[in-house]
């Protein structure tokens, strides 16, 4: 296992504009530098919306097309999830699309009741782990971060990975839970969220982190867009493992 470029895309979205969106990151993602994973926001083709009938794709759509094209010529895996339609519903999926294209998905399993996303989506069940230049990474959504059992480490990742369209009004909610996720996994993890404000009139502070297992930020800011790049270290994380083996004591359990 070798150290780990992240890049963090905070930017803020067009409303519902699918092919603006893809337009705009694209040139973002044209100026990123090095890297090997590029994180980009939840829903990031139209911002958090529940109008999944007027603006769901097929999950085989031009967003998936757009992800391949960016992933090959970055060489780089790039995930992000997109609402998509499915089996004549709809589902919020995130898409992990590495640079030869044979690409893996989540649907995200906790749906945000309060803006009525489970009206609108049907949820997934299974966690998803992907491999990473020999890392272990689970990548989440958004409202999955309040529920410590379903993101607990089974020692199986080494990074926990959280896109997001989280409000300002619970920042605090998102900055201590991504740290208290990291200490408790014993693992990386990296958050990142949206900026702005969206077309039903929440705003967004953005607070794109990168945490260790310790609970040190490597990373963050708020309020601005920004494309940053941080380096996980693998030794690091082996030590701290080694050192405090936390893990060893953890109950067992199983999620119904």
């Amino acid at each position: 296992m070798q150290d780990l470029k992240v890049t963090l895309m905070q930017t803020a979205l067009h409303w519902e504009q699918p092919d603006a969106n893809r337009a705009m990151l694209a040139e973002k993602i044209a100026r990123c530098g090095e890297t090997d994973l590029i994180v980009l926001p939840e829903m990031f083709t139209t911002g958090f919306s529940m109008n999944a009938p007027a603006h769901a794709e097929p999950a085989d759509g031009p967003t998936l097309a757009w992800l391949a094209g960016q992933a090959a010529e970055r060489k780089a895996v790039i995930t992000g999830s997109v609402m998509v339609s499915v089996d004549g519903g709809y589902r919020n999926r995130l898409f992990w699309m590495p640079p030869n294209g044979r690409y893996s998905y989540y649907d995200k399993r906790h749906l945000f009741r309060m803006a009525g996303e489970h009206e609108h989506y049907q949820s997934g069940s299974d966690r998803l782990i992907v491999e990473l230049n020999g890392w272990r990474i689970c990548p989440l959504i958004c409202y999955d971060l309040r529920f410590p059992v379903f993101s607990r480490n089974r020692g199986d990742y080494d990074l926990l990975v959280y896109i997001a369209e989280w409000p300002a009004p619970r920042r605090r909610h998102w900055q201590t839970l991504l740290a208290a996720r990291a200490i408790e996994n014993l693992s990386y993890v990296v958050g990142v969220n949206v900026v702005g404000d969206d077309g039903v009139g929440h705003h967004y502070s953005g607070d794109s982190t990168a945490v260790t297992m310790a609970g040190d930020i490597l990373l963050t800011g708020a309020e601005q867009e920004f494309c940053q790049t941080v380096t996980l270290g693998a030794a690091a994380l082996s030590d701290w493992r080694r050192q405090l083996p936390f893990h060893i004591d953890a109950d067992a359990f199983e999620i119904s």
